[in-house]
């Protein structure tokens, strides 16, 4: 049993090293540019990808590469060879040729013809020669690993992947603020010629690498911080001291203010402040200020966490009540903790309330039960919420007594709608976090829903009614939330349909996420239950939050996407905020930006700390305005871009049909590269596939998007889950976005010495060179790890030898391993010991919690999963990485050849 494509290389055929080592030589060189293309008069020479060998490239063999060198794949030339372009989700006309794994192009003549003696055989592509996001982050990592990357460089960040060290030094850390494109277009025309989205996504609280400098706190007083008077821009790095320091002007949208007394200072011949360096609003692109009275509408305190867990028949047979209270015990008392100020609060729950009283002088947790769940009241007024450490002797025992309470608990319903309400009425006025556990459809009490999931209307137009909310209760309820800084954490154990498009209002809405565990079993998704809740409530939290984007005139956010509310076009609403909370932002034009000046952008978040102060941390960044659209193809950064797409094709599924959508993503990728083609290498060859140094990964990743399970087609996908991945969406952060696209799969036969070992100057575990995403590229006889969002998945080949199955797991033959397994036995070998760092660096947020699925080579049903992921190959309704590209040329070409005058230009929607 295997996916498609599931066949064995070729004797001989190179090793994973030798073709992940070909491909970064090939592809991230800076020889190869545009001008030597004859590139467009008025732009500058400009790095980019040049693939030959597709269908029509009328080029000889040896056409140089981005790399400058020629191709070292198996390439022959085909006079005027054309492939036709495959339609959006069909199978595209190219069949796999035998050795190297290369592709041949049919123009039309069938498989088994022969070439006549005067007829060239067709070109063959390498998917090997393809850009891979392997070979881009090992670049980028070498240059930003071995460096510190200063933030006032006028060069693109660090990618979200790598890791690094940033120095603030007037721009915000990227960590906290990214840009789809470092140069600006000066006009939206600019912007529309390019295509390419104009935003940033910020993650304001993001959490900064152990190298570098915590953000500093100011504390201005009873005044509060300096501030533009017109546009209440605050005072930063790149606002402007004139007339001898008495004024300042304001970066964004350039008026004259006068500076206070208190806060005067000589400038210098420069016309700098004398004491710039000593003041870090001055200084540093992101700082906190400490809130005056002014910003506090209530008297902050400190955070309260509600746990509210499912104990009706469902979840206590599944086994989720056993491990939601093992979770929880292991959140509260195991590694960092809560964060700082954090109380705690438990409610379980079925058809009636269960609340416990925590108070520390009592023996143990008092339970009371409010049955009328119509009329839902907090029966406790103190000891509901304690401090978890001072409780731990009332917690603890009771975490480990629920699941013995309620073994014999035969109720089916769980009255969700009324522990909404009773979480607001608890936190109301302290603000918070509620974590509810629910295990099936809400059908009885406050906001009872009906099964309305039909079959008939999956992959139809009419599917989108299914991915609104069934009614309004939850988003009413979860408004009132918002209103006093309540966010709601929601984990779904679905075992038949739940409705999570209508229960997901509790977390979209107020700033929290949505979890999901179809089908959960304690053995297999138990790790992972505990692993997420750890992570989900041991980061760093905030509550109340107001965040406020600024832009220089000329332009504004157009949309904010997000797990957020709006009452109005600019506050965007965050009942709660963690480290990981990413909101995107689409910039639109409302006039010109001038070329000569920097395009400024200003991130203000006002929130109260998890102890209860209230602060308003200030993010900034500058960056250059361009007339040039070489330059806005330079500075773009796709990752960023593709977060801020996925977010955009999220939001309108509500409203449109998702084929209608895919084609939208596809054409879009059409139009950026066409207008790279049109406007920075229109003298290249017609038949040549020119991509953007920058943007060379964006066809794999919209095929990645279209893929995905919130987008593809396809009605094997149940509207569950397609609802839990269109969240995903809309809450990932940059560097989530990118592993759940493409994953990480590792090799783990012939690790060299070194790998598998943590490196002694960094301490980071040395990873031997990923493998691409393509299931000809796995050895049979070999082991992988293959990483992948939540899925870690631990794959052997079938023929896999003995020597290295007992060095990984104790046992000499494939039969012999328990595939019901979820973690990596702990032995004492070499090779084990190895495979357990190689995973816990893959997966630094669940290094404590490894929950490993175990694939065999032809044996197992659940390689069909392990072959779903490998985006690079033909699955998941849709076409392998090298049609898709051939797909995209041609229909480059079909956009950039002259038109006649009575032949339709090509549309776009």
């Amino acid at each position: 049993m295997g996916g498609p494509g599931m066949q064995s290389p070729p004797p001989g055929a190179q090793s994973h090293k030798q073709r992940t080592r070909r491909a970064y030589a090939t592809f991230n060189s800076e020889a190869g540019d545009a001008s030597s293309q004859g590139g467009s008069a008025g732009y500058p020479p400009m790095p980019s990808s040049q693939m030959s060998g597709f269908p029509g490239t009328g080029l000889p063999p040896g056409y140089p590469s981005s790399a400058g060198a020629p191709i070292t794949g198996p390439q022959t030339f085909v006079p005027g060879a054309q492939a036709p372009a495959p339609a959006p989700g069909a199978a595209a006309p190219y069949a796999r040729s035998p050795g190297g794994g290369a592709l041949s192009a049919g123009a039309g003549q069938p498989a088994n013809q022969q070439a006549g003696p005067y007829e060239p055989q067709k070109p063959r592509i390498d998917p090997n020669q393809m850009p891979s996001p392997i070979t881009v982050h090992m670049h980028d990592q070498e240059i930003y690993g071995a460096q510190p990357y200063s933030t006032a460089q006028r060069l693109n960040a660090p990618l979200a992947c790598t890791n690094f060290t940033a120095i603030d030094d007037g721009n915000s850390n990227p960590r906290f603020m990214r840009m789809t494109m470092y140069n600006v277009p000066h006009t939206e025309e600019l912007l529309k010629t390019s295509h390419l989205p104009l935003g940033m996504v910020v993650q304001p609280l993001a959490d900064l690498a152990s190298s570098e400098e915590p953000v500093k706190l100011i504390d201005f007083g009873d005044e509060g911080p300096i501030r533009c008077l017109r546009c209440k821009t605050y005072i930063n790095p790149h606002m402007a001291f004139i007339n001898g320091g008495k004024n300042f002007v304001c970066n964004m949208c350039r008026h004259e203010n006068d500076v206070p007394d208190d806060y005067f200072c000589n400038l210098d011949m420069a016309g700098k402040r004398l004491d710039w360096q000593m003041r870090p609003e001055l200084r540093n692109g992101t700082v906190e200020f400490v809130a005056t009275k002014d910003f506090i509408a209530r008297q902050p305190t400190p955070a309260s966490f509600v746990f509210a867990i499912d104990v009706t028949w469902n979840a206590v047979q599944s086994g989720m009540v056993a491990y939601a209270a093992a979770a929880l015990k292991e959140a509260l008392y195991s590694g960092p903790g809560l964060p700082p100020g954090v109380r705690v609060g438990i409610i379980t729950y079925d058809r009636c309330a269960h609340f416990y009283s925590l108070l520390p002088s009592l023996e143990q947790a008092q339970m009371m039960v409010v049955p009328d769940i119509q009329d839902m009241f907090v029966p406790i007024n103190e000891g509901f919420v304690v401090d978890p450490v001072e409780a731990r002797h009332i917690i603890e025992p009771l975490l480990d007594a629920l699941p013995a309470m309620f073994a014999n608990n035969r109720t089916a319903e769980p009255v969700l709608g009324a522990i909404v309400q009773a979480a607001h009425e608890a936190l109301r006025g302290r603000g918070g976090k509620l974590i509810a556990f629910q295990s099936a459809l809400p059908t009885f009490g406050p906001g009872s829903l009906k099964q309305r999931d039909d079959p008939k209307l999956h992959n139809t137009d009419k599917e989108r009614t299914l991915y609104e909310p069934q009614d309004a209760f939850y988003r009413d309820w979860a408004i009132k939330l918002v209103e006093d800084g309540i966010s709601c954490s929601l984990y779904l154990f679905p075992a038949a349909y739940i409705d999570a498009a209508t229960l997901s209002q509790l977390s979209t809405v107020t700033g929290g996420e949505l979890y999901s565990y179809p089908g959960f079993e304690g053995g297999r998704d138990g790790r992972r239950l505990m692993a997420d809740v750890r992570a989900d409530v041991q980061r760093t939290y905030g509550g109340s939050a107001v965040l406020r984007i600024r832009t220089s005139d000329g332009l504004r956010v157009d949309e904010h996407y997000g797990n957020l509310y709006m009452r109005n076009h600019v506050d965007v609403e965050l009942a709660g905020v963690t480290s990981d909370t990413a909101v995107g932002a689409l910039l639109q034009y409302d006039g010109k930006l001038d070329e000569k000046q920097d395009a400024y952008f200003q991130a203000a978040l006002l929130y109260t700390t998890s102890d209860g102060q209230r602060r308003i941390r200030v993010h900034n960044m500058a960056t250059p305005c361009t007339t040039l659209i070489g330059n806005m193809f330079r500075s773009s950064e796709v990752d960023t871009s593709m977060n801020l797409i996925a977010k955009m094709a999220a939001a309108e599924a509500l409203t449109a049909p998702l084929k209608g959508i895919r084609e939208k993503l596809t054409d879009r990728c059409v139009q950026v590269l066409t207008a790279y083609r049109r406007n920075c290498a229109s003298g290249s060859s017609p038949g040549q596939l020119i991509l953007p140094e920058a943007y060379k990964l964006s066809p794999l990743y919209n095929l990645a998007l279209l893929k995905s399970p919130a987008i593809r087609g396809g009605a094997d996908v149940p509207i569950d889950q397609r609802v839990f991945h269109m969240c995903l969406m809309r809450q990932y952060s940059v560097r989530k976005t990118m592993d759940h696209f493409y994953p990480s799969i590792a090799p783990l036969h012939n690790l060299a010495e070194n790998e598998g070992v943590a490196d002694e100057a960094t301490g980071a575990v040395v990873l031997p060179p990923l493998v691409r995403a393509s299931y000809t590229l796995l050895d049979p006889a070999g082991a992988y790890l293959l990483v992948s969002g939540g899925s870690l998945m631990l794959w052997f080949g079938r023929q896999t030898p003995p020597s290295l199955l007992q060095a990984a797991l104790g046992v000499s033959a494939l039969e012999q391993i328990d595939v019901k397994m979820h973690s990596v036995p702990e032995l004492s070998t070499t090779l084990n010991q190895k495979i357990r760092a190689i995973a816990g660096a893959l997966v630094p947020s669940r290094a404590d919690f490894v929950n490993v699925q175990v694939v065999r080579q032809g044996m197992d049903q659940v390689e069909v999963q392990f072959a779903s992921l490998l985006v690079e190959d033909r699955n998941n309704d849709n076409m392998t990485y090298v049609d898709f590209v051939c797909a995209i040329h041609r229909q480059i070409q079909v956009e950039v050849r002259p038109k006649g005058p009575s032949e339709p230009k090509w549309s776009y929607n």
